[in-house]
This record gives C-alpha cells, structure tokens and sequence, in this order.
C-alpha cells in the first residue's frame, strides 16, 4: 500500500510536492490504510543518515468534524510551499462521514494518506481530569508514533497553517537519536495569572524570554537536566521523531501502567513532557510559532520568519476577522487569523475552478458563515464562542477554572487539580494571553 523506496526516490529527485498514491478498485480517490494491517519496518536506527536518504512524512490527527477546515488548510499550505513529504492524516471512528469524504475527495491533490485508528484511552480504573473536556481525544495522538515503515515524522496539529516550506525540519532529524523527539518549548509567561496555571509560570520562568531576533531561529533555549523545571515543558503541537516498534512499545507500557496520567491537564502533551523527559531537543519558535507569541514575545518574532504559526485557543474559522481587524480569544489576533483565510480563499478559488462543488459543500459545513452567524455545532463552538466567553469572564462561575486551592503544584511545575471533569474551560498550554497591538499586517511570504 505504500510506495516503494525506489518511487519516493525518484520523487524526492524530481522534487515533486505530491506522491502518487495507488487507489483500490472502485475508489478514485487513495487507499486508506488500517493501523492494523502489517507493513515491513524500514527503521534505521542510525541518526547520522543524510536527510535525502530517509523515507519522511508529516502525520496529523482529526477526530471531529470541527477540525476539518484545519487539516484541509494545513494540508494545502503544505504543498503550496513545496513540501516533497506525504501528509499522514489519523482518523478515528467517531469523525463524521462528511468530514471523511472531504479528507477522500482532497487527498490525491494534496498528498494525503488517510490512517483510520481507534481511539486511545487511559485504563478504565485510571480517573482522568482535563483543562477541556475536548482535550480527551488527544490521547490517541500517541497513536502517530505507530508508524514504523517512516525513518522521520514530524507530528502537526490540525490547527496549524505553512508559511515557508517545511521539510527543513527534518534535517534536525538527522541528529537526533532515535529514542527522542524534537519539539518547541510550552510559553510560560501567563501574564494574566490564569488561575490553572502553577505559580512557576510566569515571565522570567518562560524559555523564550532570554531569546532574541536572529538567533532566537537557531539557537533556542536548550533542554538539560539541570534547567529549570519550566523548560523542560514542551508544546506538543509539532514535534519530531523517529517512529519504531521499540519505541512504540516502551510508550504503550508506560502509557498503560503508570498512574500519573490522573495527574496530567494537558494529555498528549504532559505524557510528552514526562515520558520523554530529558529526551528532547528544542527547535526554534518559527516551526511551531503560537499566534499569541506575536505580541507575547516581541523580542524574537518576526512574520517573515514563521515557518508553521499554530492557531491556539479559538480557531480562525470560526469567527470571521471584523472590518475593523479584530478577531481571537483577546481581539487581537486579527493579523494572524487574517492570514488563514486568506489561504482559505485561494482554497476555495483553486476549487472553484476547478468544478469540485462536492467538495465545497463539505467544508462549508465546518467553516463560519460569511455573514459572522456561528454553526449550530457544539464542537464548533468549543473551540470558538466557548473559549471566547471564558476568556472575557474569568470570574463567571459557570467557566470558572480550577483555583490554586483545588490542587498542588508537583514537581516539574504540574499542578494536579482535583473536581470533576472541567468543561468550557480556556487551557491550551502556552497560550501567552497578554496582548498588545502590533503594526505588521502583512502577510509573511
């Protein structure tokens, strides 16, 4: 089902964006590969083979109809800057037929390889408390690291957009040894005091605020034994690695075994943090640039400069940016979240013309309307309104999060809350949440 070692080679040489994928019979569109199915390992577990030589791809994982319009759009900012590597988009049983046929119907024209997997959950007795309710489906992001016919993945939220070609990330990989991951730090700075956050977080505490424009590119805020708990918290919107059944394994039984997965806010990311724990490199803000370091961290960011800017906290495509330029959580992301529609719109012109009405139709059901009115979705508004009207009213009852008092901070900065499961509750680990205007409106090229 996958292509052989010879074809990505003569596609690596043509430096071609999209890799042929051979359809079953009676599908025009990809073969959909089950997890399940047996695949030959190709692992090296060398870390010292040229870039050029490795079978690489990009993986995501979608698991609700919301998201579609951030994969669609992640995946179309992909190939239009010229990434040679196949997307690898896990989905779980739960997404919406419309949501997969979109997926179907995009996956030829924009170098997709759609992975069908069940979701992954924490053992029945293990009592589970989460930030956001949404935040339980990501656990089976761990699911990524099965993919063991790969010499390199880069993992991607859906929530992710491409501005400069990205496949320069994998010539980290070449360094990197085969039992880590490379990723970007967790921003600390939680200027506003964010009642969820450990009293760790703060300004001086955040690895990026040491960091500066133009090294801050190349030489971020390295991870040792000896750093302070706070930097040795990842953000795992994108990070690096080399899958392997070993590596594989070892995280399954950890994941199955150990009793601090009560204790993580932040799934995926906090068993990151933990499992890899003095096995992570850091790479530089620009390939996992949050929209909130914008004008969170000043000192470094440059538009030009963002390789891959995550849309944390609410999403672009569900608010539409206001005449006067307002648009996120805080009113001031409207530069940013400008950008994503514009790709948006090029999106929808290239279909346009192309007659893929079909597939048109799809998407419109995940995306705003034009004139502003909200979808009458719940998950739709999780990860709009929702996030909004908690970020406007911190002191409401109702979207209140968890105080100091209802937990202990443990070591490595984790606060362990205790209650039940939190809904409407803002909380995407390194959100930056204080504001301030910003001149540039262009959008970086």
């Amino acid at each position: 089902m996958y292509l052989s070692t010879a074809d990505l080679a003569e596609e690596e040489e043509e430096h071609q964006a999209r890799l042929p994928i051979i359809a079953p019979a009676g599908s025009p569109y990809l073969v959909h590969v089950s997890l399940s199915d047996p695949s030959p390992l190709s692992q090296n577990e060398s870390t010292t083979m040229a870039t050029s030589e490795k079978k690489c791809a990009y993986t995501t994982l979608v698991t609700r109809g919301s998201y579609l319009a951030g994969v669609i759009i992640l995946a179309y900012t992909l190939k239009k800057q010229g990434s040679k590597y196949p997307l690898l988009v896990f989905y779980t049983p739960g997404l919406q037929q419309a949501a997969v046929k979109a997926l179907e119907l995009e996956a030829v024209k924009l170098n997709l390889i759609l992975k069908p997997c069940e979701m992954l959950q924490p053992r029945s007795d293990m009592r589970i408390t989460l930030i956001a309710e949404r935040f339980k489906d990501t656990w089976t992001k761990l699911r990524v690291f099965e993919v063991f016919d790969y010499d390199a993945v880069c993992y991607l939220d859906a929530d992710m957009a491409i501005f400069k070609n990205m496949d320069s990330v994998f010539t980290r990989a070449d360094t990197l040894p085969s039992d880590w991951i490379a990723a970007n730090h967790a921003c600390v700075c939680n200027t506003d005091k964010d009642s969820w956050a450990p009293e760790e977080w703060n300004v001086e505490n955040c690895a990026y605020t040491p960091l500066s424009h133009p090294t801050a590119l190349s030489h971020p805020t390295p991870v040792k034994p000896d750093s302070r708990p706070t930097y040795h918290l990842l953000n795992s919107g994108m990070f690096l690695y080399h899958p392997s059944k070993k590596l594989w394994d070892d995280m399954l039984h950890f994941f199955n075994t150990t009793d601090k997965l009560s204790t993580y806010n932040f799934p995926d990311q906090d068993f990151l943090a933990d499992f890899f724990h003095n096995r992570w490199a850091s790479l530089g803000w620009q390939y996992n640039a949050l929209k909130t370091m914008r004008y969170q961290h000043t000192n470094m960011w440059r538009d030009d400069e963002v390789v891959c800017l995550h849309y944390i906290v609410d999403k672009p495509w569900v608010a539409r940016v206001s005449a006067d330029g307002t648009a996120g959580f805080k009113g001031k992301d409207g530069v940013t979240h400008s950008w994503w529609w514009k790709q948006h719109a090029a999106w929808v012109k290239e279909r346009e013309a192309e007659g893929a009405t079909e597939v048109l139709g799809l998407m419109e059901q995940y995306v705003v309307k034009a004139d502003g009115s909200e979808e009458d979705d719940p998950d739709m508004r999780a990860i709009g309104s929702k996030v909004q009207a908690f970020a406007g009213n911190r002191s409401g009852k109702e979207n209140a999060a968890p105080s100091a008092k209802d937990g202990e901070v443990k070591d490595g900065g984790e606060k362990e809350v205790s209650g039940p499961f939190r809904k409407k509750v803002l909380g995407e680990r390194g959100h930056g949440p204080v504001v301030h205007s910003h001149s540039n409106d262009e959008t970086p090229t």
